[in-house]
């Protein structure tokens, strides 16, 4: 799996437990479907589906769940040379539900589970080393022993000259507080050279509304591309050089999961290839509608493994637009 352009997404993956019907509380729910999930494993399925190269590291739980999700990533073409089995903790769960706003609602079984028990010693370095990007969420952030091997893969890949790639993807509830979020969050933010917020984490971040002036307070030294995506409205995107924003897709959502996972998986799987994306505007913006319809098509299906589309499935909608 070593060589090429090879993307190493590092971080948690779980299983999210959706009611069979929509709109409903979880206490309302009359049943549930297993959804695998966790945003750097979507990430890695994301790049896979569009043809690119990825693998995951991470801890799943020795138990029917964590090889169920390891099976997934198999079937999907993610590497899972990274990925370790904890014998003595459960795979992590979350109930999740979209209440009739549309919004999300969680609630996690992690106590601590699997994912959050990697060691830095577990590490399978020589894959780390070998990507040519190496992407990152904060919930890997939270306890340890998980934060230390984030922070050693991190630095395994810098050294390697890996571009490294951060989406928060904030979850309040797994956090001890706000507070501690923001600070951890912000603690490596100087590292990324690529960073992905929503327009909710900006907000929760600076606690300004979105604008340019927010997302841009945000900048640092180091960062070449920020990203700030808008929902339905879009993306706006910052370099050193330039910013804009890319209009979205009109489509018939029916559950936002994975679109966020989709639409960075794209951008990473179009920048490996070319990292001139981010200092030729012209082109860094064809990067972006194809990853913006990519996280569009996500919303239109439940689900984000099921929903994340194929090269040909974005390209047609970017026809049809």
């Amino acid at each position: 799996m070593a060589g090429g352009d090879l993307i190493v997404s590092f971080g948690e993956m779980l299983i999210d437990f959706v009611p069979t019907v929509s709109g409903v509380s979880l206490a309302e729910a009359p049943g549930f479907l297993k959804a695998p999930g966790g945003a750097p494993a979507n990430v890695a399925i994301a790049v896979a589906r569009l043809g690119g190269k990825a693998a995951f590291v991470g801890k799943l739980g020795d138990d029917e769940f964590g090889h169920m999700l390891a099976g997934i990533l198999k079937e999907n073409g993610v590497s899972g040379d990274g990925i370790k089995f904890d014998q003595g903790a459960r795979t992590a769960l979350a109930f999740v539900t979209l209440r009739a706003d549309g919004e999300r609602e969680f609630m996690f079984y992690r106590n601590p589970s699997a994912d959050m028990l990697l060691t830095p010693e577990e590490l399978n370095l020589d894959l780390i080393k070998s990507a040519k990007v190496f992407h990152y969420g904060s919930i890997s952030l939270i306890v340890e022993p998980c934060r230390s091997a984030h922070l050693k893969a991190m630095e395994a890949a810098k050294q390697a000259g890996c571009l490294l790639s951060y989406d928060p993807n904030l979850r309040l509830p797994l956090w001890p507080s706000a507070k501690e979020a923001r600070e951890k969050i912000m603690s490596i933010w100087d590292k990324a050279d690529v960073i992905k917020v929503s327009d909710n984490e900006l907000e929760f971040l600076t606690g300004k509304e979105v604008s340019d002036e927010a997302a841009l307070s945000l900048w640092h030294p180091n960062l070449k591309l920020l990203l700030v995506t808008l929902g339905e409205k879009g993306c706006s995107y910052y370099t050193k050089n330039f910013h804009g924003t890319i209009p979205g897709f009109h489509v018939k959502t029916v559950d936002t999961t994975g679109a966020g996972d989709s639409f960075i998986g794209a951008l990473l799987c179009k920048m490996v290839k070319d990292q001139s994306v981010i200092t030729d505007e012209a082109k860094l913006k064809e990067v972006l509608k194809f990853a913006c319809a990519c996280g569009a098509i996500t919303t239109t299906k439940k689900g984000a493994i099921p929903a994340l589309p194929t090269e040909s499935e974005a390209l047609t909608l970017l026809k049809g637009n």
